[in-house]
């Protein structure tokens, strides 16, 4: 089976990993995937915020946790990585151009051996004064709005194969 397409098929969801560190190299090359996404007109408007200090991480998900009170439990899985991807807020593409970007980031996750859950609160908080400081520290801009922040690391454990749901149908 074509390599692209057994990593479509093949990818899961990981929300346990290890801390074994993810090497700067394969960060770049995440970021790279990510900028590879197409975007609305080719406008790519966005900007791929590669968090790897999972100190700095924590620190992000305390403060979405109590916005969201969702309490000191939240930790966006313990990462080793994080990439917050961001988009001007006027873009008329935003949603999807992040979209797009977030699955090359999950199939570039998978190319390299790494797990990777799609990280959606942020969106919900992040003008809430706390995270929008520690967006800011990160270099988000604060005409950027976040679309989607990718968790990564090594798997703890193996993938679990799922039941896909879904539909689709061909009409000739």
């Amino acid at each position: 089976m074509n390599e692209i397409i057994k990593a479509i098929l093949e990818r899961r969801t990981c929300r346990s990993f290890t801390q074994e560190a993810v090497t700067l190299n394969q960060v770049k090359t995440i970021l790279d995937c990510a900028l590879a996404a197409p975007s609305g007109m080719c406008k790519q408007t966005w900007k791929f915020t590669a968090v790897v200090n999972p100190e700095k991480i924590q620190r992000l998900a305390a403060a979405v946790g109590s916005a969201l009170n969702r309490g000191p439990e939240y930790t966006m899985y313990s990462p080793q990585v994080l990439v917050i991807t961001s988009n001007l807020k006027e873009s008329k593409y935003r949603e999807v151009d992040n979209a797009c970007a977030m699955e090359n980031i999950y199939l570039a996750c998978q190319g390299l051996g790494l797990g990777c859950v799609w990280i959606n609160q942020v969106q919900d908080c992040q003008d809430a004064p706390e995270v929008r400081a520690i967006l800011s520290e990160f270099g988000i801009p604060a005409e950027h709005g976040v679309y989607g922040c990718a968790a990564i690391g090594y798997r703890a454990s193996p993938p679990v194969a799922k039941e896909v749901k879904g539909q689709w149908a061909i009409v000739e």
